[in-house]
């Protein structure tokens, strides 16, 4: 008969034994592999730029400069879930940027009712590459590719050549506005951090839901104590972030923005029968057509969900250029693309998350500042960036043939 310590002690080697650690790591690896990643650049660029990338003003700065990739990200991962690709939404970003700053600055249209028609313009536009893929069965690299010349072609005419600007304040604060502090916080933006708390106190709670029900269903859960580990760091790490905005200026409108918009598709693609078939269309078309899943019908709504992001996007950052440039948008189609396969997304379809997709365009936006910080020249940035994208696209590929 074992003794309680013998007990323990098994216990305790069950739980954080190598075997147990290594099991851990293998059945984690793809989820958490990427954070851990975007933990060391950010602790790398921290050190060699004296503390300079963590400073309130630049991590704001870090937001509003890569809020209208996180948003495009959201959209790109769906596609590429479903086994495709999207290249044009760098051109058309650039177009609905000179759409809205005609209506706004030449037409004097009030700006929420333009915001309104250029969401309408970029789901035609999604439309638009939807029905060349799905229903005519144009490869989507060609289909995209075709859309990404027209519609930079549209830019430049529509434009002239020239930048139009400036746009009223109200336009502006969708990229470079801040949440006001009701609770008039000396210093402080006591609703940032209330918001941080809350924000925490949710993720815990759906955390501990989500494992109560795999228990229910007898599913594989990590342990408690992991458990509680990884939600004591996420907490610790909200909050740090919310601290360090609201001796700044708080939270930027954009920033809430994005955090709705991860929350809608995270739920969207873990919790609901759209996202699970949207992951069956990707990993074997034909047996989700054998399911009865309506793949065309399906496929055609990512691109029309592709284009209403590419426009909040487009929007977002004309508002913060403050003006429509001619070259607006490009190659934010190549950095959209990269934030998904560095986020752990597969080449194949199928797999990836929209955390991940976050992560990735997060490490992106990193490399770029902190670069940028250092005084990297935009030659070794992009050299740069390219090695990682072609090691996490590698790491996707070894996974696979070790799994």
């Amino acid at each position: 008969m074992s003794t309680p310590q013998a007990t323990s002690e098994s216990t305790v080697r069950s739980l954080f034994g190598p075997d147990a650690i290594k099991s851990l790591i293998r059945s984690n690896i793809r989820e958490y592999g990427m954070l851990i990643a975007l933990i060391v650049i950010i602790v790398f660029f921290q050190i060699v730029t004296d503390g300079t990338l963590l400073k309130p003003v630049n991590l704001t700065n870090l937001v509003l400069q890569n809020s209208y990739i996180v948003i495009m990200a959201l959209g790109m991962l769906l596609i590429i879930v479903a086994g495709w690709i999207d290249l044009s939404v760098g051109s058309v970003v650039g177009f609905v940027g000179a759409i809205a700053a005609i209506l706004i600055v030449n037409y004097k249209l009030n700006f929420v009712l333009v915001m309104f028609i250029c969401l309408v313009i970029g789901g035609l536009i999604g439309a638009w590459n939807g029905f060349w893929v799905a229903n005519i069965k144009i490869p989507a690299f060609i289909a995209t590719l075709a859309s990404m010349l027209i519609f930079r072609g549209l830019t430049l005419t529509i434009l002239g050549g020239e930048s139009i600007g400036p746009f009223p304040v109200g336009f502006q604060r969708l990229s470079s506005g801040f949440i006001p502090d009701p609770f008039g916080g000396q210093g402080i933006h006591i609703t940032t951090l209330v918001i941080g708390a809350l924000l925490s106190a949710f993720l815990i709670y759906r955390g501990i839901a989500s494992r109560r029900k795999q228990i229910r269903y007898k599913l594989e859960v990590s342990p408690m104590p992991i458990l509680v580990l990884k939600y004591t760091v996420l907490t610790a790490a909200i909050m740090g972030l919310c601290w360090l905005m609201a001796t700044y200026k708080g939270l930027p409108n954009v920033l809430v923005l994005m955090i709705i918009l991860i929350g809608v598709y995270s739920f969207l693609t873990t919790s609901t029968t759209l996202g699970r078939r949207i992951y069956a269309m990707g990993g074997n078309e034909k047996a989700a057509q054998l399911s009865g899943v309506k793949t065309v019908r399906l496929l055609f709504l990512t691109f029309v969900n592709m284009g209403l992001l590419t426009a909040l996007a487009g929007m977002v950052f004309t508002a913060r250029l403050n003006s429509a440039t001619p070259k607006a948008g490009n190659g934010f189609e190549l950095d959209v693309i990269a934030a998904c396969f560095i986020g752990g997304a597969s080449a194949s379809g199928g797999i990836g998350t929209v955390v991940g997709a976050v992560i990735g365009a997060l490490v992106m936006g990193v490399l770029n500042n902190g670069m940028s910080i250092m005084g990297v020249g935009i030659d070794f940035q992009q050299a740069i960036k390219g090695l990682v994208l072609l090691a996490a696209v590698f790491f996707d590929v070894y996974s696979k043939r070790k799994g």
